[in-house]
């Protein structure tokens, strides 16, 4: 029922910035926890950052903990990734996905999910 689409990736200087976005095409965002997860070439897929259904709370991987902010907008059914100080290792295709409730890293929960966007950070 509730579609996703990330906006916002592309190619960036290292120490350069861009904001990703999450929009629902269809349904509301209102009632659900958002995570950002990324997957790099050759990786597996990792969590980046979670935000709880209110924005009350937020989570970060350590890897881009004081770079990445994570905030929403419910009145525009958006939620948004600020990612500063991008490094090479932050190259990856972007997913954003939505879980009932309560936010999490766990990736296995997540029902619904974006297609992806990609960002790369090299000079």
């Amino acid at each position: 029922q509730l579609q996703l689409v990330e906006s916002g990736g592309g190619l960036v200087q290292p120490g350069g910035s861009l904001r990703l976005s999450c929009a629902a095409s269809a349904g509301t965002l209102d009632y659900y926890a958002i995570g950002w997860f990324r997957q790099a070439p050759g990786k597996e897929r990792e969590g980046v950052s979670c935000i709880s259904h209110s924005g009350g709370k937020a989570d970060y991987a350590d890897s881009v903990k004081d770079r990445f902010t994570i905030s929403r907008d419910n009145a525009k059914n958006t939620v948004y990734l600020q990612m500063n100080n991008l490094k090479p290792e932050d190259t990856a295709v972007y997913y954003c996905a939505a879980v009932w409730v309560m936010a999490t890293m766990k990736k296995s929960l997540y029902a619904d999910w974006g297609q992806g966007t990609q960002v790369t950070g090299s000079s």
